[in-house]
């Protein structure tokens, strides 16, 4: 194995985040992360150093996620709430859209990721793309202090046909929208207006409400830890519109169990 323990370490938190974007929950993702490593640790899947560390342990990853059946996951998982996730895999459209809109893969990448034809990848692209606007109507609440970026999520939010019900830069105001309207996905930063955070308002929001979170920020590392809050999504700032269009269309799906 040429590259180091420490060096594998240091790319799983962003595993971690594709892993719980696709199945729709941490504890089913990181069955299939888990897997992943114990095939490098008994060298059955050697990571050349020629090759880009994340794009091979996604490669694997999908390797190991293409494999798996209802019975493998029941055996993983258990009672795990997380096995309906699993036993509902997303088709490769999906998966598609989440390596290229979200995790900024090329095509070109992507096509080497799942194994299949770049020309394939940019048809499930395009087909993926037309399904983000099949999807049932949703309520979205949108935790942003900055009110540019607010009405720019605000707006393509709207550009696939779901409606904002509320914006909000402090907690509290936050946390009484979610009440009032009960949103079926929250869009939200990390740091709100005065000391406020995005963080404290999802946790307690979550505790009143099972909402999928997708957190936009130019801070990802305070969610990439395993610990706390664990958001659907994790956008970075400065962000692609497209990024958010795959991440809400990833999320509400999962929440629909379709």
């Amino acid at each position: 194995m040429a590259y180091s323990t420490g060096e594998i370490a240091a790319k799983l938190p962003y595993l971690r985040r594709y892993a719980r974007a696709l199945t729709g929950s941490q504890a089913a993702g990181d069955e299939y992360v888990r897997t992943c490593l114990e095939i490098i640790v008994r060298d059955k899947h050697p990571v050349a150093e020629n090759i880009d560390l994340q794009t091979e342990l996604f490669r694997l990853f999908h390797k190991v996620y293409a494999s798996a059946t209802p019975a493998m996951a029941a055996a993983k998982l258990g009672g795990d709430p997380a096995l309906r996730t699993v036993m509902a895999l997303p088709p490769i459209e999906r998966q598609v859209l989440l390596l290229s809109a979200l995790e900024r893969y090329s095509f070109a990448d992507v096509a080497f990721i799942l194994g299949v034809a770049e020309e394939t990848v940019r048809d499930l692209f395009n087909r993926a793309q037309e399904s983000m606007l099949s999807l049932a109507k949703a309520r979205v609440l949108i935790i942003e202090d900055e009110p540019v970026i607010a009405l720019e999520l605000k707006s393509i939010v709207e550009s696939l046909g779901h409606t904002v019900v509320g914006t909000a830069d402090r907690e509290r105001d936050a946390i009484a929208i979610a009440d009032r309207t009960k949103p079926n996905l929250v869009l939200a930063d990390i740091q709100l207006r005065g000391e406020d955070s995005g963080i404290e308002a999802a946790r307690e929001i979550l505790k009143r409400h099972a909402v999928p979170i997708i957190f936009i920020t130019a801070y990802p590392e305070r969610l990439l830890t395993g610990k706390g809050v664990e958001p659907t999504f994790i956008i970075s700032k400065p962000y692609d519109p497209s990024m958010v269009r795959a991440a809400v269309s990833q999320a509400l799906h999962i929440a629909s169990g379709a």
